[in-house]
């Protein structure tokens, strides 16, 4: 079962639109009494229709979030919408239960008809250490393996690849923890990782 979200900030409702398809948004006030009397529909219709990525339901107290109101143009309360993809698709004012219903269950028995929409955690490019060609390298060597090319601190430049007799496995074991724990503890993991010895040379 879940609950509305409650917005505290014009940058939480815009990541909520953005990573769900649908987002039915409930604008109320502490001090209306209309509002606390379609409460428990609301509640209730989140509960039971909520599905991440696709549908989701939130609460928009207009006092503590003015600026939201405003760009909706809320003027009475409650008026929830019904927002697909960051639009408004209907809007309905006042306390009317079987209205809010019907809006809702239209929205997610559409919602399941298409993709959920994506979340928008991880979608940067990120980072490669050492530079464009340090890389890990999938260059098949033949009977011995995978090669992966970096260098270990220390080698001379010789570079020990996995598979290339001697340590390299070790070598490569060595510089993912070393990697993986000078970044793990530090605040900047990008340029502490970059700024490592056991980063690929």
């Amino acid at each position: 079962m879940s609950s509305p979200t409650v917005i505290n900030s014009s940058a939480q409702f815009e990541t909520l639109l953005k990573s769900n398809t649908y987002v039915i948004v409930d604008f109320h006030a502490t001090w209306c009494g209309p509002c606390k009397t379609i409460a428990p529909t609301f509640n209730q219709l989140a509960a039971s229709e909520t599905k991440p990525g696709r549908i989701i339901f939130a609460k928009v107290d207009v006092d503590a979030q003015p600026g939201i109101a405003q760009k909706y143009g809320v003027s009475a309360m409650p008026t929830f919408l019904i927002l697909k993809r960051s639009s408004v698709i209907e809007t309905i004012r006042g306390a009317n239960p079987s209205a809010l219903r019907n809006a809702v269950m239209s929205a997610s028995s559409d919602s399941a008809k298409g993709p959920a929409q994506s979340s928008t955690s991880f979608q940067s490019k990120g980072h490669t250490l050492g530079g464009a060609g340090a890389g890990t390298s999938r260059s098949q060597t033949g009977s011995s393996g995978w090669s992966f090319g970096a260098r270990m601190p220390g080698t001379g430049g010789a570079g020990r690849t996995l598979g290339g007799g001697g340590n390299g496995y070790i070598d490569v074991v060595v510089r993912f923890f070393g990697l993986y724990f000078t970044s793990l503890l530090s605040l900047d993991s990008y340029t502490a990782a970059s700024e490592s010895p056991f980063r690929a040379r």
